[in-house]
């Protein structure tokens, strides 16, 4: 998977240049250039200019984009050289589209920093003192936060309808990361709560069905199970919904569903879809329907396992009766 992912030939040139148009106080001393010198000349109407304390931009006009990058590093690495770019700033260097670019929005950067650090937010450097410094990749030689880590941290800057059109299906689709890191980054961050969040890693996980689909069809063929009735919806014979499987064998009663629900937090309150998906799963097990759920993870790790789990269910249905109560129709 390509995590260090080149900007265009286009913009290295910009990028090397922007390096080189942002220095220090303390780099200007060790080249002969006094701090009293370095800061008249940063004074209004002088030559150079000051965005962040200590950090000198060798010219008066207003910083572009990539020089308000190296300038915000240069304040936060200080001396110890730990910070992160995260957040917006890092999805625009990876080259995500879905979101405003860098600019768009505003002029603040976001990046990590060691918790240890006693550095405040000044300017357009927005710093986040975190436990959890991820290892960066560097991108045009920025230290930059992987896409999951970015795009959770970008979260809480961006305006509410933003949160409609994440990012999701195009950074897994072009190998930024895979949807278990993604949501799981997500679910740290505690994003998995916000409706429009939670729609979009639902929206991604069912993009993921067709392969867990081939592989339940895989399961059930070279496990040696009776064919059941794919992909069906369970009704009441006067019509309440009851929700639909991907399986079902009606001589048994037993039915799966591949489980691509998002793992919710302990406190987690149930949305009013969540809480009418349990109706509906506790009427069928009033009505003795064994409902079997499987992950579409637990498929690829050992699809023999949960061919394994299934046969046990249907033989434990045959000392029951059977239900019914419940009508079957294609889906």
């Amino acid at each position: 998977m390509n995590h260090d992912v080149p900007l265009t030939p286009g913009q290295r040139p910009e990028l090397a240049d922007a390096a080189r148009r942002v220095t220090t106080i303390e780099a200007l001393r060790a080249q002969g250039v006094s701090p009293a010198t370095a800061r008249r000349r940063c004074r209004p109407g002088g030559p150079w200019q000051m965005p962040l304390p200590g950090v000198v931009l060798l010219h008066a006009d207003p910083p572009g984009e990539h020089e308000l990058l190296h300038a915000v590093l240069r304040y936060t690495a200080g001396r110890s050289g730990e910070a992160v770019l995260t957040g917006r700033a890092a999805l625009a260097l990876h080259g995500l589209a879905e979101l405003p670019q860098l600019g768009a929005l505003d002029d603040r950067v976001d990046v990590l920093v060691p918790h240890t650090r006693r550095l405040r937010s000044v300017g357009p450097a927005r710093i986040t003192r975190t436990a959890r410094l991820p290892r960066p990749v560097r991108l045009a030689g920025l230290p930059v936060a992987r896409v999951p880590r970015a795009l959770a941290d970008a979260l809480p800057h961006l305006p509410e309808d933003a949160r409609n059109h994440l990012p999701l299906h195009e950074a897994v689709r072009r190998g930024h990361c895979e949807p278990r890191s993604l949501i799981a980054e997500l679910e740290h961050a505690g994003w998995l709560d916000d409706p429009r969040v939670a729609v979009a890693v639902d929206d991604l996980l069912a993009a993921g069905r067709p392969a867990a689909e081939d592989l339940l069809f895989h399961m059930v063929r070279q496990g040696g199970l009776p064919d059941p009735c794919w992909n069906v919806s369970l009704w009441l014979p006067d019509g309440p919904f009851l929700g639909r499987v991907d399986a079902y064998w009606p001589e048994a009663s037993v039915a799966i569903h591949l489980d691509t629900r998002v793992p919710r937090q302990r406190g987690h309150h149930p949305t009013p879809r969540e809480t009418e998906r349990h109706r509906r799963e506790q009427t069928l097990k009033g009505l003795g329907v064994t409902l079997v759920r499987i992950p579409p993870r637990a498929l690829q790790a050992s699809w023999r396992r949960q061919a394994t789990a299934v046969r046990a269910a249907l033989q434990a249905a045959a000392t029951r009766p059977t239900t019914d109560w419940v009508v079957v129709l294609p889906h």
